[in-house]
């Protein structure tokens, strides 16, 4: 089992940027594949990017592509999520998820999941 807590959402104005985090305890996230997704109200939880175990390798949504970044710290069990150039349309609820199989955008395949963190960006 491994919990996941995020955290660092907030209000920004478009253009600004965010910095999200997620802790993890209970084990460690270097056997996981870590990913972060988005729930805006009315819509399905849409995939933004992902992340592999060890080697790093990164994975991201065409939404994102250029403007956010994914990075982990094993030895803090921490995973990143950095956000710029934000835009109205990334207004959401971002989650973080943990999956111990192959890198995926499908939230079926990450096994455990975050409680979310708003971030609003106002135009």
């Amino acid at each position: 089992q491994v919990q996941l807590a995020e955290s660092g959402g907030g209000l920004v104005q478009t253009g600004g940027s965010l910095r999200l985090s997620c802790a993890a305890s209970g084990r460690t996230l270097s056997t996981y594949v870590m990913g972060w997704f988005r729930q805006a109200p009315g819509k399905e939880r849409d995939f933004v990017a992902a992340i592999r175990r060890s080697i790093g390798n990164t994975y991201y949504a065409d939404s994102v592509k250029g403007r956010f970044t994914i990075s982990r710290d094993n030895a803090e069990n921490t995973v990143y999520l950095q956000m710029n150039s934000l835009k109205p349309e990334d207004t959401a609820v971002y989650y973080c998820a943990a999956n111990p199989n192959a890198l995926s955008t499908m939230p079926t395949m990450y096994n455990y999941w975050g409680q979310g963190t708003q971030v609003t960006v106002s135009s």
